[in-house]
Formats: C-alpha cells, structure tokens, sequence
C-alpha cells in the first residue's frame, strides 16, 4: 500500500515540518504573514491556471506544499500566547512588584507537600485587560473551605517567572510549562486572595462540578482511598492524588500508560461500545448509527474525564479512526491517522512537542503496521494461546515502535513489560468496562456496595501484580544514555528493517543495511563529541559543593561529602553526556581549570596566601567581609552556589554591584558552567 499516493499526508507532512520550523528557529510574524501571502497567491495563481489549461503542473503542487508549510509556521506563532500584544508576560511591573490580579480558576493540578496547585487564566492586571494561563500555588492550611474550577479570584500579588532546570542534563519544566503557554507562577496563602461569588460557569466548572459529584458519591460508597485514586486516573485520566510509590511502580513494571487516559482507554470504550452495538445490522442506516453512538459515547466520556487534553487527543484520534472504519476505504485508516493529527495540530500546534501525543500515535501506528506481520510468524489454535499471541505482539509492536522515544525521554527500558501487558489486559479490560458502569451510577448516585467492592478489589489486584512486576529490579535497566543522534539513527533502522521483512527486495535490504551504518556513525559522532568536550560546571546543591571537572571523558567531581550514592545531579549528567565517572574527591581551596584560576571559600573562611583568582566560589554561608575580600583580590565573577542562604546572598549580590563584579547565583540562575 502507498500511503504517501494520498496527497493530503504529504499536505500533513509539510505543515508538520513548517511547525517544527517555526518552533527551532523562532521565525518573526512578519515574515511568516508576507511569505504566506506570497504562496497563497501562487497558489491561486497555479490553481486558475490549471483550470484554464486543464494540465497539473509540478508548480502547482510545490506551491501547496509551500502554502502548507508556511501555514503550519504561522499556525504555530498565532498559537504562542507569549507573542499577543495584550499577554501578561508584556506587564514588566507585574514581575517587579506586587499586582492587583483578577483571574478564573479552570483546571485542578496535582498538590504537593505545601501547596493546592490550580491553572487560571488572568483577566486584569491593576485594572487593565490582558490574559494569558498562570498556575497558582495555594499554600495549605486547615480552611476545608478549598477553591473551584470557576472561581473569580483578586489577589494583590507578584508575578514570578518559571525558572529554567538548575542542573545540566535535566528536565525542563520551564519550557514544558512555556508549550502549554504557561509562563509564570504566583505563590500565595488563602486569606491572601477575595473570591467573588459571581462563578463563571463554563463548560470547565459543570466538568469539575460532575467531577466533585464522581468522587462524592464514590467516597459515600466506602471506597477505599488508594483504589479510588487509581480509579480515577483509570477511568477519568486523574492523577492528582494518586501517591508516589504506585506511579514508581507503574513506571519500572512498564505500565505507566495505564494510568494516563491514552488511546488505550478510548479504545477499550469504542470496542465496548461497538460490542454493544454489533447485533444492529452492518447496513447504510445500521452503521450510521453505530458511527453516532461511537462518537456520543467518546465525546461523553471526554467531558466526564474533565476535557484534559491528553484524553481530548484520544478521543479525536479514534472518532477519526471510527469514521474511517465506517467509510471502509482501502488504506483509509493510515489516512485518517494523519488527517486527525492535522486537526489536531490546526487548533492545538505545541501538542506535536508533548510526549503523550508522540508516543500515541507512534505507538498506534506501529500496532496498525507491524502487528500483522508479528501475529503472522505463528498461528496458535488454542484460544488461550491465541490471546497470549495477539496481547503479545501488539505489545511488542507498539515497544518497538516507541522505543527509541522512550530511550531518548527517559533513558530507561522495562525488561517485563510484554509480562505486564499480558497479565493486566484482562484485569484492565474488565476494570475498564466495570469502571464506566460505576462513574455513571456515581453521576446520579452512590454506587451499590456489592459493586463497588466487585471495582475495588479488582483494582486492588492490578495494583498488587503491577507492584509484584516492578519489584524485580534486575529487569528494569536504567541510566541508559541515548541522545538524538542515537534516536534517529535507531528510529531509521527500525522503519527500514521493518519495510524490508514485509515486502524484501534488495534495495529495501540495502536501505537496511544502510542504516546499520547510521547507528555506527550515531556512536562515532557521540564519541567525538564526547572527546573533545571540556568543561567545569558548578552544581545547585542545597546541603553540599558540588563542582564537576571533565576533560573528554575523563570526569573528576569535586565535593564535601565525598560519600555520594544516587546523586540525582552526578547520574543525569553521566547519562545525558554518555560517560563514566572517573572519581569523587574531596574539595580544595584552590582549583585549576585551564588557564583559569579558581577560589572556593567555605565557611571555615580558610584563604590561601596570595591568591589572584580569576573566579571566586563562595559556599556553606561563608562568613566574610565580601567588600574587603572583593577589594583585594578583584576576581572577573563570584558564584554563590545552593548550599548558601538567600539572605546572605543578597548581601554578596549587592556588594559585587559596587565593585561592578558580575554575581552568579545557582539558586537563580542554575548551574554556572565554564
């Protein structure tokens, strides 16, 4: 099957690509709306004129192709909130001094120790308009009178910027916030904020409302706490409450995306639903109404499941795939894969940089691909053998596919997950099905108490196999170091490969091989890179110094505690940077890197005799008189690591703005590197 002959992938593809563009290269708006005027008007001009012509000219085609990648660029710039004149990220006061805020409540994150976390949408700032999505940390108290999604809440606060990872090799969650249009925090206490009583009742808060109404009910109904939070990440996509040993043990037993509503769950209820339906005859009308109750019934569980986008993706996803399914073209559900992304991505662009949406769709396309081709190398007759077989190789088809994303996101690979796979579907399949049935009877009451155990056990039983899975440490292999080198090379092995076996020619064996030596050159260039790096990188650590020193892939860590096990900071750089540590040593006043001299003062205030540094490092809240020290030695920059208080380092920041010294606080700015 040709699935590139269907001019509208290649219409996809182009669009993708001028979104990742627009996205890497930071590409102005005014350029973006002349180039796209321009190919719309070649466009029109090479469409007229074929019409008067009656010929296809190569033009025409390279001008659609143009307008459709131009069009995913500005797509991506109309959506970036940051660049809207009346964007709150424009209000330099608000990020000075304190503000009058007015913002809606809209969506319920997950709380930590100190804080209730929730999104709003900011409406003014000191009495003038803007907008733009914030999170608001609520600090915890013993108030139970907690805040709801509609909320119109005023509070006199500042504004206060995301701040980038602290610690090289780590993740990001300010650019991850900055893809969901999220730019700032602010960070206050309940008797700080006035909510009016006027709620904005929008289609989010009658969400929560039905929500609040699920958990009520379910509580009433005696549910034992833990299940129930399963329970509603399950069947609602809810995750909030949900403590961390249970996630860890999703994670390392390869079954996290059990717990995220993916395209696993919506798919559950549009082939429970279509069972439901299938004595109602395959006719015109019979299967027009089944396409009908297929699309109510996912839009009715996305609403139930508070319209999160993660389920949102999903479910646009199979009602496309349930619309190719009733139309019954040849190839049509490659086709409509690619159609549904593109939807997706005209009203929601920086879902291509989330790692849901990736993982989804690769994995549902590998499953669509390959899984024929695996179910095919053998043909059991035991109907028990038959359902290994098949949970089997739609578990593999779909491991192979995301492999090299996961190696890539999270450098670690679950041995067990096909066990996984095969021991929970059945549970899960009957969890799912039982699960819909119960979040209905909650809508309108408290479920019956013989059904509500039936639910909670069940869970109870997927949470003890998920946690005897992932208690066999042996098999989950972590710290893998997999850069992007690595993922394309290893993503073209797999493509080629598995276009080969389905189809063998030589020139698909050829391309095969070809890209065994792209998985070669992958490690050289790594290497290379890796050789010719040098580098001293002074860490954010809250209690101890920590100070790398590299030389290719000679790699010295220099700290206090010389007794370091699972040091977060030393494994995500070793990882990210594929190397091995040479050796941990313990602190010196004084150290050399290049022709650059080194000064670290702790707070046995110990300094060496005539010393001249070029940078001075100031940990442990030393106790010195930073005004004369700065005076005699006149170092080119002072960085004040973690393990330094924040009133003392003000003080150190202030007097290095005398001398005209420029400070560098890893607090906040992160990590110094040289």
């Amino acid at each position: 099957m040709k699935v590139l002959d269907f001019p509208l992938i290649k219409i996809t593809i182009a669009f993708i690509i001028g979104v990742i563009t627009a996205y890497y290269l930071h590409l102005s708006i005014a350029a973006i709306h002349y180039l796209l005027l321009i190919c719309l008007f070649l466009f029109v001009s090479t469409y007229l004129w074929n019409l008067k012509n009656n010929k296809k000219t190569i033009l025409f085609g390279i001008s659609v192709y143009l307008l459709s990648f131009f069009l995913g660029s500005f797509t991506l710039i109309s959506h970036t909130e940051s660049l809207q004149k009346n964007n709150y990220t424009h209000c330099k006061a608000a990020f000075e001094t304190k503000q009058s805020l007015t913002l809606i409540l809209r969506e319920k994150l997950k709380s930590n120790d100190f804080s209730d976390r929730y999104i709003g949408h900011i409406k003014t700032i000191s009495g003038k308009v803007y907008s733009g999505k914030i999170i608001v940390n609520v600090q915890k108290d013993s108030n139970r009178n907690a805040l709801i999604i509609g909320n119109n809440i005023k509070i006199q606060t500042l504004l206060q910027r995301n701040k980038p990872s602290k610690n090289p090799n780590q993740f990001d969650y300010s650019r991850y916030l900055a893809d969901k249009q999220i730019y700032a925090q602010i960070y206050c206490s309940k008797k700080e904020i006035l909510v009016n009583k006027n709620i904005q009742k929008d289609i989010w808060y009658y969400c929560a409302k039905l929500h609040s109404r699920i958990i009520f009910n379910l509580e009433k109904s005696k549910f034992n706490k833990s299940e129930m939070n399963v329970a509603l990440a399950l069947i609602l996509g809810q995750q909030q409450d949900i403590s961390q040993d249970i996630i860890q043990d999703y994670q390392y037993s390869g079954a996290t995306h059990v717990l995220s509503v993916s395209g696993l769950h919506v798919g559950f209820i549009m082939i429970f639903i279509t069972f439901i339906l299938k004595p109602i005859p395959n006719t015109k009308k019979g299967s027009f109404f089944k396409l009908a109750c297929i699309l109510i019934s996912l839009a009715g569980f996305a609403i139930i499941s508070g319209l999160s986008p993660s389920v949102l993706r999903s479910v646009v996803m199979f009602s496309f795939l349930a619309i190719g399914n009733h139309l019954r073209r040849t190839g049509n559900i490659y086709h409509t894969l690619l159609v549904s992304i593109l939807l997706i991505l005209l009203f929601e662009p920086y879902f291509l940089f989330d790692v849901g949406f990736q993982l989804s769709y690769i994995a549902l396309f590998f499953i669509l691909w390959l899984q024929p081709v695996l179910k095919n190398i053998y043909k059991p007759k035991n109907k028990i053998t038959i359902y290994i077989w098949e949970a089997l190789t739609v578990s593999f088809a779909a491991q192979i596919g995301t492999l090299p994303l996961c190696l890539y996101y999270f450098h670690q690979f679950p041995g067990l997950f096909f066990v996984t796979n095969i021991i929970i579907l059945p549970i899960l399949s009957f969890i799912m099905i039982a699960g819909i049935v119960v979040m209905i009877i909650s809508i309108f009451t408290s479920p019956p108490l013989f059904i509500t155990m039936i639910f909670e056990k069940s869970i109870y039983l997927l949470n003890l196999t998920i946690h005897a899975v992932a208690s066999i440490d042996s098999f989950v292999i972590r710290d893998i170091s997999f850069n992007l080198f690595h993922l394309w090379a290893f993503s073209l092995f797999i493509i080629s490969t598995i276009i080969w076996i389905k189809k063998p020619s030589f020139s698909k064996l050829l391309y095969a091989l070809i890209s065994i030596i792209a998985i070669q050159l992958a490690f050289i260039l790594t290497k290379i890179e890796t050789e010719k790096e040098e580098e001293l990188i002074v860490y954010n650590e809250r209690n101890n110094t920590l100070i790398s020193e590299r030389s290719g892939r000679n790699l010295v860590f220099f700290t206090r505690d010389t007794v370091i096990e699972n040091n977060r900071n030393i494994n995500s750089y070793l990882v990210g940077n594929s190397i091995a540590l040479s050796r941990i040593t313990e602190i010196k006043n004084v150290l050399y890197f290049k022709d650059t001299k080194i000064l670290i003062i702790d707070s046995t205030k110990t300094l060496p005799e005539k010393v001249n540094p070029d940078i001075l490092i100031l940990t442990q809240t030393s106790k010195i008189n930073l005004d004369r020290l700065l005076e005699n030695i006149r170092p080119k920059i002072v960085i004040a690591d973690g393990s330094n208080s924040n009133s003392i380092q003000k003080n150190w920041k202030n007097s290095c703005l005398k001398k005209n010294i420029p400070f560098h606080s890893t607090k906040e700015k992160g990590y110094y590197r040289l």
